[in-house]
């Protein structure tokens, strides 16, 4: 029991967790331990492998795997890109501090040479009064942080 609550933390840690592995109905799931539907990128590489290997229906393999059509299509081309590391789920949203454009960023700089001791609250509403956007304390904070790091 604890190798499986071990492999569980991991498969969340690493945000491979299926998040619906009581959908999958394959007889290699149900019937075998080393196949765990917990395991996304396992089920969906066995999908994959199902319809390319043995000629299952992209129909019935979608079905027995949890997945819709269009997300079996979705993990082809994913992994004919990349391979088995195209299956690993990538993060959702943006992947960058996509408000804080290099104007804004020059203009956080500028105000904190101005006054060094400006608090991130202030320097979200000179932003938002500069600037119409709406940042986030924790954006700037981070952004900062970046900058800090790059100059060591």
């Amino acid at each position: 029991m604890a190798d499986k609550d071990a492999k569980f933390e991991a498969l969340q840690q690493h945000g491979t967790l299926n998040p619906r592995p009581k959908e999958v109905r394959d007889e290699l799931f149900l019937q075998d331990e080393f196949f765990d539907p917990r395991d996304l990128v396992q089920v969906k590489y066995e999908m994959l492998r199902r319809v390319q290997a043995e000629g299952q229906s992209v129909t019935e393999a979608s079905a027995n795997f949890g997945f819709s059509r269009p997300s079996f299509y979705q993990a082809l081309s994913a992994f004919e890109q990349a391979g088995l590391a195209g299956l690993v789920p990538h993060k959702r949203g943006p992947k960058q501090a996509h408000k804080l454009t290099d104007e804004v960023l020059t203009f956080i700089g500028e105000q904190r040479q101005k006054e060094p001791s400006v608090r991130l609250p202030d320097l979200v509403k000179l932003v938002q009064d500069r600037f119409g956007i709406r940042v986030h304390p924790r954006s700037i904070e981070r952004s900062l942080l970046r900058h800090q790091k790059k100059l060591r």
